[in-house]
């Protein structure tokens, strides 16, 4: 009997490039790419925060180095896009949050900026680099479950994610025939230090409480695993859809 076989995890000789990839979910998208083969280079603005990061990784005997990158500068991409990526995973983002009624222009323009136009024209460099080089590509979207639901004091962010949503389906069907996948992972509230005041907030701990259907909030190593599927030729029938790390949020 000839039995199937699982397709690959393995990103040996792949090169992939994570935005944001400095901190919380970023960082561990990095790490999660390089554990598995690939040559992982991390994008941010802070040069020696980027240089502590790429050090540790290098420790652990895999491969990275550090691109000083502010993704709000669309001007910039060509250059970061000089050779194509196998990989991409955009990590980069912005919340501002307040009632929709207190919402200030200057807040609603930030995070659009970043959140949306930062995605959309990264998503469009990393597929014209790949299409140019005849290649085939993942670019891997970090969105939210608010982009799929909506949530106290978070109309501009669900707002921005609900759009990068929309994008990446677009974008799926432009770009299948060359073999470009473009998905997103929708985490939860997941614990890192940007969000610990959340889980500092009685009131809103019990929220995220009653909403997630296990009985713990998320963690980072819950979306590492996502991003590799995603990466690999396990996923390679995956494009233009959105994978639910939420704990069970949006099931209901």
């Amino acid at each position: 009997m000839d039995l199937p076989r699982t397709p690959s995890f393995d990103l040996d000789g792949r090169r992939a490039l994570v935005t944001g990839g400095t901190s919380g979910i970023g960082l561990g998208c990095a790490v999660a790419l390089a554990q598995a083969g690939a040559h992982v280079t991390l994008a941010a603005r802070r040069a020696d925060v980027l240089d502590a990061c790429v050090s540790a990784i290098k420790a652990e005997g895999w491969a990275a180095d550090a691109a000083v990158f502010d993704q709000s500068d669309t001007g910039a991409m060509p250059d970061l896009f000089s050779t194509p990526y196998d990989i991409v995973v955009n990590s980069a983002g912005l919340a501002r949050h307040s009632a929709a009624v207190d919402t200030v222009p200057e807040d609603y323009d930030a995070v659009m900026d970043l959140n949306v136009r930062g995605a959309y024209f990264l998503s469009m460099h990393a597929a014209r680099a790949l299409m140019a080089a005849g290649k085939p590509g993942s670019i891997i979207h970090i969105s939210s479950q608010m982009g799929h639901v909506g949530g106290i004091d978070r109309a501009v962010y669900c707002a921005s994610k609900h759009a990068v949503e929309g994008m990446v389906k677009a974008m799926a069907v432009e770009w299948g025939k060359a073999n470009i996948r473009i998905n997103t992972v929708c985490p939860t509230f997941i614990r890192t230090p940007l969000t610990q005041s959340t889980f500092d907030n009685p009131e809103r701990l019990a929220w995220i409480m009653d909403k997630i259907k296990l009985p713990r909030v998320g963690e980072v190593a819950d979306i590492m695993g996502a991003v590799a599927f995603l990466a690999s030729d396990a996923s390679a029938m995956v494009t233009g859809t959105a994978m639910m790390i939420d704990g069970g949020w949006t099931a209901d």
